[in-house]
């Protein structure tokens, strides 16, 4: 049942015949709008992070006015918000530290402003999750619109994926096999267009999520950015906005468990990043139906990988993705796994939206019967060196690391690590485990230190990869024994902090277990002996991020914006 015009939010601010109302109609016209342009119609909000600095976002500018003709054509009205545009290539020390700023700035300007819906317009990593937590907690009707992938890189007639063979050729760089002049041409055609890494990275997962969630129309999360689909998909966006304002179509009443377990189910069949946990898992609690690392790591048992797509696959891309049928194709072939009865956006439900999609090369999207990695991409180990969880990429892992025993080679910051990796006379096998710590959300924001350089005498020795432990991330194109998230992290005393330099730890990914291999009596006593690092910031939003930060098994969220923080927030007031 369409609601009538007074029901809206906008309504409040312009419908009323008072001195405030008076003031914010003349306000509208002093842009040159007239009353017809607005008037009786719903308000759309585009949350629009598009930014000189963000490459991934670049064509935002163009498809913003796209989305503003859908909903002008379906009789709303568009306001351009601008939000903070979190460049993973560009941010520093790391876009996970504003990652929740950009959920409160999304819930804020939303609540703020005289608007009755959203489109959220994001793609690059953060993004995804940073607009859509801040949206769900204000409860208004939603859509996203993903970024969309780049085209693939070329470099000589080979096809490169940014990120993975970024890594890839720097190994072989730093082991000297590779030139100068090769690098930089590398470089040159390594990232050929607008758009996400085109890789099975953190943005690439993250638009699929928000797809198998029901966030897009079906097909947007594959689309490429340079693709005239991308353009129509904008507009379409545009206009199903509108007709979700009128319907009343608000996240509290599409979202539920089911819907954030069909986004883990994805993701693993994706050959999804390690980060997709992180922000799921926050995602889910802002929306009240918190799924946990063991949901993840219970999917990760019974849903494959058949998505091949670098890093997890050995040959394809996003684009690739694309033309093989895309995310609803993939959904449908794991149809068995998912909660169909989902609902979506567009009013209909998660089977009904893939219904009938085809496969068109078998080869990238794999049948159940022959995956990439018969297990999903993702595994959970606990122990006493991880008590609340570690997180691993066992589809992207060297198969003889699964099951390994190693000393620990500690590092207590990155410079440090970055210094020894390089040094010829470094005391390192590849049985080694390394070990990076005081990364994690309280102790450096969570950057996306996890993927540990192999040190430069191996790499000349021939080895590609090798145990690494830390309580960071790693990018999601990134690939490798790394296993990242130690949580509880070692700046607020986990046991990670506690590791020495010559200790065993013993790795069981099959086993999902992880142990340091010291009696309780002396990590009783390191414990008694550690003392907390400074705190690394002082003031400002870092000091606010340090103390409310929550850990990487319950989503990094700040505390005090999770649903069960406090009562709800009421509407504005308007005096």
């Amino acid at each position: 049942m369409k609601r009538h015009y007074e029901s809206l939010r906008s309504a409040r601010w312009f419908a009323p015949d008072d001195f405030r109302s008076f003031g914010h109609r003349s306000r509208v016209l002093q842009m040159g709008y007239s009353h017809a342009d607005w008037m009786g119609k719903p308000l759309i909000a585009i949350v629009n992070t598009w930014s000189d600095a963000n490459q991934c976002h670049s064509h935002f500018k163009q498809r913003v006015e796209d989305v503003k003709r859908g909903i002008l054509q379906a009789g709303g009205f568009p306001l351009e918000l601008p939000a903070i545009s979190l460049s993973e290539s560009m941010v520093k020390p790391t876009t996970m530290l504003y990652r929740n700023f950009l959920a409160m700035e999304t819930e804020e300007l939303l609540r703020s402003h005289p608007v009755d819906g959203a489109v959220l317009m994001g793609g690059c990593d953060k993004t995804t999750p940073g607009l859509t937590m801040g949206a769900i907690s204000m409860g208004i009707p939603f859509i996203y619109l993903p970024a969309g992938p780049m085209l693939r890189g070329n470099w000589k007639g080979k096809v490169l994926g940014s990120g993975s063979d970024a890594f890839k050729y720097w190994d072989e760089r730093r082991a000297g096999r590779l030139s100068d002049q090769a690098w930089a041409e590398m470089e040159a055609g390594i990232a050929r267009s607008h758009g996400t890494c085109m890789t099975m990275g953190t943005a690439a997962t993250m638009m699929g999520i928000a797809e198998a969630v029901g966030l897009t129309l079906p097909g947007a999360s594959s689309i490429p950015a340079a693709d005239a689909n991308h353009i129509r998909m904008s507009a379409d966006c545009g206009r199903r906005i509108v007709d979700m304002v009128w319907e009343d179509w608000t996240p509290a009443k599409m979202l539920t468990r089911a819907s954030f377990e069909n986004g883990i189910a994805c993701a693993m069949a994706m050959g999804c990043s390690t980060n997709a946990i992180v922000h799921l898992i926050a995602m889910s609690r802002r929306a009240g139906h918190a799924v946990s690392l063991d949901a993840f790591d219970d999917f990760s048992r019974r849903v494959p990988v058949i998505a091949n797509i670098r890093p997890s696959g050995d040959a394809y891309l996003m684009e690739d993705f694309f033309y093989a049928g895309g995310l609803p194709a993939m959904l449908e072939r794991i149809r068995g796994h998912l909660k169909t009865e989902a609902l979506t956006v567009n009013g209909r439900t998660l089977g009904e939206n893939i219904a009938g999609a085809e496969v068109y090369n078998d080869d990238v999207i794999r049948p159940l019967a022959n995956p990439i990695y018969a297990e999903g991409a993702l595994a959970v180990l606990r122990g006493n060196l991880a008590p609340d969880g570690v997180v691993i990429k066992p589809s992207a892992c060297a198969p003889h690391l699964l099951r390994h025993t190693g000393r620990a080679l500690v590092f207590d910051d990155y410079p440090s690590l970055k210094k020894a990796v390089d040094d010829p006379e470094l005391d390192v096998t590849a049985d080694d485990i390394l070990v990076l710590r005081n990364a994690g959300p309280r102790g450096a924001g969570m950057p996306e230190w996890g993927m540990l350089p192999i040190p430069t005498k191996l790499l000349r020795q021939g080895v590609t990869d090798m145990l690494r432990l830390s309580d960071a991330r790693m990018s999601g194109t990134s690939y490798g024994g790394c296993l990242l998230h130690c949580s509880p992290e070692a700046a607020i005393g986990g046991p990670l902090a506690l590791v020495k330099t010559g200790d065993r730890i013993t790795v069981d990914v099959p086993a999902r277990r992880i142990h340091l291999d010291v009696d309780d009596a002396e990590l009783a006593r390191r414990k008694a002996a550690w003392t907390p690092p400074p705190p690394r910031y002082e003031r400002g939003y870092g000091w606010m991020f340090g103390r409310h930060i929550k850990q990487a098994n319950e989503g990094c969220d700040f505390d005090f914006l999770e649903t069960g923080f406090g009562k709800p927030v009421p509407e504005p007031d308007i005096f």
